[in-house]
């Protein structure tokens, strides 16, 4: 084939398939490959490190999950030993005993109380916020443990020189129960020797218990919700002064309910939280109420007080209640638990009540006479102590005074434990006994030297405090003006066996001594004895058992389980003794030795005492509504200094009563008529009558004794003669 211009174009074969004619695709360029990098090179120390952080990293979150699988567990294990909220609310091992005065007021408790059960939603708003804002102000938003808190408690610890768990814990209040629970362990007397030992041990810290307390926090998370684990911190936490709870601390300081306390109330009970003994507003207020205000102002810095309520607060800071400030009958109490069988006083495991014979009244009267008269008449600084006793005529004591520190509480009780010579307050029994045989306070008997021979002892020749001897006088003046030798002849005309039954019928429960110094107060007794011995007086001749309860009964019960602890027994001697007995002590008042006792208005009779050397200074007596003993002396028994019966125990004895008498009617004494015994022709003594000089009364030229027994009308010189020729 022939070309244009006689060319010949090049041979090609054809296409087998023939195809749409498309344009023709612009080529893609060759992917670029990267060139390998060339391995970096650390350094032999760089290597390391990053072996070492790789082997920290793999352990360490190995090591979380197995903690916190562990945690996991233990979390799980506590959750299913939680009990119901209920069973936690009342933490006490052991019952309270609360005591009621004669008009049925709560005075004191004793063990730990506890108030009733409470709850986050009915107690008062400003208490619960009160508890969040100083215990735990981030309650609502942990999960039982806050590590923020943890983390700022150590840096305050390490800052003040502590170790980082010692001081402050971060705990929050959910780990506050859990410690308050102790981790679910109940109290085993055989491992830990006292209930004491056993909440020290729950409450210590230490790394190995806050591991113990975060899973147990956690359960009770999951297990409760934040207002019952608030119900059961309000209800076991430990508020001072034995309150347990809450509850128990707002009746216990202010007497009401937690449920309607004030901020200031509310902020002085959250303050005690942190150290109860320590805050305790009957310790010490002040600084009770200094606690207070830190709270108060956490409140104020967290938004539970506005400007105007904490103002009003802070100016008024919370005080304690009449009763809780009063403090009164401290010694009685403790006397009151004593005479209580344990098992429903000390061990008890129920709540008693115990109504009382206390007069809270005459408690302040007492308490109030015995610091006056040691401010006014006793030198500053003087150890000197002294005890009171006040009963009423058939032994139930209406107030107790132990010593000159009067708001305590387990003190040494010189009023019931201490047993101390009696002096001259023991002769009444003396002349009792003789009046019961037949003397009359008008009987004569001398006051003249005397020597007995005491078998065994040798001669004994007792003497008079003035040195001094009057002769021949009537038995009333004799007891009057205290006269030793007088006594002993007539503790001989009855015998001493006699003395010392008539006494211990009246209630001295101490040994009596043997011989015939028994009868000028040679025994030891108490100042409650001697206290209940003359009440047998007053009330007629019968004994007393001084007693402090009128009823004990279980809380909630209808029915007492005791009644009153004592009161009036047998007859001693006659109710024409008893009267003659008391005139006889009412002239000591008017023309004796006790005179610095007498009340204007008031028929008084009493008896001084005073021991050998002055170690015991006595005064007992009474009106016809009370009998009031006085002791004074010092715990070493060391000699006093110028101080007598007739002195600075009969001042206590009369400013006791004269607070004691305030408002109350003038009643005379059921003491006899003198005309009752006095004959009209003048054949024995007449304190009416006038003393012949050199003091010596002569009646008909004879000194004789007048008895109810015609043939017993003999000289009681030559009947004492006889009785020491009989007996030595």
């Amino acid at each position: 084939m022939a070309g244009t211009g006689g060319r010949q174009g090049p041979l090609v074969a054809d296409k087998r398939y023939k195809a749409a004619a498309q344009p023709a695709a612009p080529k893609k360029a060759a992917k670029r490959r990267r060139a390998p990098r060339a391995p970096h090179k650390r350094g032999p120390i760089m290597g390391l490190l990053h072996l070492i952080w790789r082997a920290i990293w793999g352990m360490t979150w190995r090591a979380g999950a197995l903690v916190a699988m562990v945690v996991g567990l233990a979390t799980f294990y506590f959750y299913a030993g939680l009990p119901d909220v209920s069973a936690l609310l009342d933490g006490r091992y052991r019952g309270s005993v609360t005591m009621l005065d004669r008009n049925n007021q709560v005075f004191a408790w004793r063990g730990e109380t506890f108030g009733g059960q409470i709850t986050a939603e009915n107690v008062s708003p400003h208490l619960k916020n009160a508890v969040i804002a100083t215990e735990d102000r981030r309650f609502y938003r942990h999960f039982g443990v806050s590590p923020r808190g943890i983390a700022s408690a150590i840096k305050i610890n390490l800052s003040e020189g502590r170790g980082p768990l010692e001081g402050n814990g971060g705990s929050t209040i959910t780990q506050q129960v859990a410690k308050l629970l102790c981790l679910g362990v109940e109290y085993d007397p055989a491992i830990w020797k006292t209930e004491a030992a056993y909440e020290d041990d729950c409450r210590s810290g230490g790394i190995k218990r806050k591991i113990k307390e975060i899973p147990y926090a956690l359960a009770m998370e999951v297990k409760y919700s934040k207002e019952e684990i608030l119900t059961i911190y309000l209800n076991r936490a430990y508020l001072g002064a034995g309150a347990r709870g809450f509850e128990a601390a707002a009746q216990r300081y202010f007497g009401i309910s937690a449920a309607n306390v004030n901020p200031q109330q509310a902020a002085m009970l959250a303050g005690l939280l942190k150290a109860p003994s320590r805050y305790a507003p009957t310790t010490n207020l002040t600084r009770s109420q200094e606690r207070a205000g830190m709270v108060l102002a956490l409140m104020h810095e967290q938004g539970y007080l506005d400007d105007g309520e904490w103002q009003a607060a802070r100016a008024n800071p919370a005080t304690l209640s009449e009763a809780a400030q009063a403090r009164a009958g401290g010694y009685f109490a403790d006397w009151v638990m004593d005479t209580t069988p344990d098992f429903l006083s000390k061990d008890t495991t129920e709540d008693v009540i115990i109504h009382t014979t206390l007069d809270q009244r005459i408690q302040s009267a007492a308490e109030e006479a015995l610091k006056s008269v040691f401010e006014t008449k006793v030198k500053e600084g003087s150890e000197a102590e002294a005890a009171i006793v006040v009963m009423s005529a058939d032994g139930a004591v209406r107030a107790m005074v132990g010593g000159r520190a009067t708001k305590v509480s387990g003190a040494f009780n010189r009023a019931t434990q201490a047993k101390r010579q009696t002096g001259s307050t023991f002769k009444p029994f003396v002349y009792a006994a003789g009046l019961d045989m037949g003397m009359t306070p008008d009987t004569t008997v001398l006051d003249g030297p005397l020597t007995v021979n005491v078998r065994g002892s040798g001669h004994w020749s007792p003497q008079n405090y003035t040195k001094e001897f009057l002769g021949p006088i009537p038995l009333w003046m004799a007891l009057a003006h205290s006269i030793n030798t007088s006594t002993v002849r007539v503790g001989l005309e009855v015998s001493f066996d006699q003395v010392r039954k008539v006494a211990s019928d009246f209630g001295f429960a101490s040994d009596l001594a043997p011989g015939p110094a028994v009868v000028l107060g040679v025994s030891e007794s108490t100042l409650l004895e001697m206290t209940g011995a003359f009440a047998g007086i007053l009330n007629g001749g019968s004994s007393v058992e001084p007693f402090g309860m009128n009823e004990l009964r279980i809380k909630g019960d209808a029915e007492p389980l005791f009644g009153a602890g004592g009161g009036m027994g047998e007859r001693v001697i006659s109710e024409r003794a008893a009267r003659e007995l008391m005139w006889m002590m009412h002239q000591g008042i008017e023309q004796g030795t006790g005179r610095r006792a007498r009340i204007e208005g008031r028929q008084i009779a009493g008896k001084t005492g005073t021991t050998q050397a002055a170690r015991d200074a006595w005064f007992i007596g009474f009106t016809a509504d009370y009998v009031t003993g006085v002791w004074m002396g010092y715990d070493d028994n060391r000699p006093l200094s110028g101080v007598t019966g007739g002195g600075l125990p009969a001042d206590i004895w009369r400013e006791v009563m004269v607070r004691v008498e305030d408002g109350l009617p003038a009643r005379p004494l059921p003491m006899a008529d003198p005309s009752e015994w006095r004959n009209s022709g003048g054949q024995v003594w007449s304190s009416g009558d006038p003393i012949p000089e050199g003091g010596v009364p002569v009646i008909n030229g004879e000194l004789v004794r007048r008895s109810t027994q015609p043939d017993r009308n003999e000289t009681l010189g030559q009947a004492i003669e006889n009785l020491l020729r009989s007996l030595y």
